[in-house]
């Protein structure tokens, strides 16, 4: 297998395997992003976010991990935030999905970023045990929370939601 940076001419895949891990999310109709929005995250002049491939050894793409800088205040350095990881079903089970987050730990090794970090539907068993087997803790006490649509439209104008209860 070989691990590559996406290349501008990857973009069709690229947005393909996304709406492939929307339909396996079940959340297809959330998956709004388009060729476009990918080309200008991905290879602007100082991208943001960054695209990895993990191809078969018949040079097909079977997967792909998207991710993008964080940043801790308790170890003073970056980390990496895994926003996607996903392997195509034809070719799971073969380390293809391992390959590509050993990758990005290396990435962190070599940077000296101290963190590689996700978030996994809780439904997702096997990418729960997947994620178990190479040593990775879920954060139980920690829950995500999210502003979208009308609040963040609320929040940036600086509507005071508690008022309105």
């Amino acid at each position: 297998m070989l691990i590559r940076s996406a290349q501008r001419a990857d973009l069709g895949e690229i947005h393909s395997l996304i709406q492939e891990l929307a339909i396996y999310e079940r959340a297809l109709d959330q998956a709004k992003a388009t060729r476009e929005q990918l080309e200008t995250a991905l290879f602007s002049p100082e991208p943001k976010v960054f695209c990895d491939l993990v191809e078969s050894d018949k040079g097909e793409i079977a997967g792909l991990a998207i991710w993008f800088l964080s940043y801790s205040t308790w170890t003073g350095t970056h980390g990496i935030h895994l926003e996607d990881l996903f392997v195509r079903e034809a070719f799971r089970g073969r380390g293809y999905g391992r390959a590509l987050l050993s990758h990005l730990a290396r990435i962190c090794y070599e940077r000296g970023y101290h963190r590689l970090q996700w978030l996994v539907l809780d439904w997702n068993a096997p990418a729960l045990e997947f994620y178990r087997s190479i040593g990775a803790q879920g954060l139980g006490e920690w829950t995500q929370h999210r502003v979208t649509d009308e609040a963040l439209v609320a929040l940036a104008e600086g509507e005071d939601r508690q008022r309105e209860r």
